[in-house]
């Protein structure tokens, strides 16, 4: 397991020729699927501003190495919006509140969100339902 925390400003680079994308900025949920689809870079004015995670060969704990320069626009890739989730407060499917997120856990081979951290408790990945501006919905 890997903390969304831990992979934070993490160097992005190419698997074939070593070169630097950028770092990691942010990590895009996909809610349907629960995992991760896209890695925000920052720090990469001559490419791209996204990297698909089907392109992610592995997550360590110094580096993200990605296949090749397999980075695309957000805007025009069919990666769902950008919704932060750290910090967020996190809603039952009924309304009740449990908290905010304090960390993620997720699977770096796959990018499977497997685990939300609360102050309220520790929440499987399986039950995230959705995430929005607003909140994080979990099922009850």
């Amino acid at each position: 397991m890997m903390l969304f925390t831990q992979a934070m400003g993490l160097p992005v680079i190419t698997a074939d020729e070593a070169e630097p994308l950028g770092r990691v900025e942010a990590l895009t949920i996909d809610a349907r699927s629960r995992s991760i689809a896209c890695l925000r870079l920052s720090g990469a004015p001559k490419h791209a501003t996204a990297v698909a995670w089907n392109a992610v060969e592995a997550v360590g704990r110094d580096a993200v190495i990605v296949r090749s320069r397999t980075a695309a626009d957000p805007g025009q890739s069919g990666f769902p919006v950008h919704r932060e989730a750290l910090g967020h407060r996190i809603l039952t499917e009924h309304g009740a509140a449990h908290g905010t997120v304090k960390d993620i856990a997720f699977d770096p081979a796959t990018g499977e969100v497997r685990t939300l951290y609360t102050a309220f408790g520790d929440i499987p990945g399986d039950r995230l339902l959705g995430l929005g501006s607003y909140a994080v919905v979990v099922g009850a």
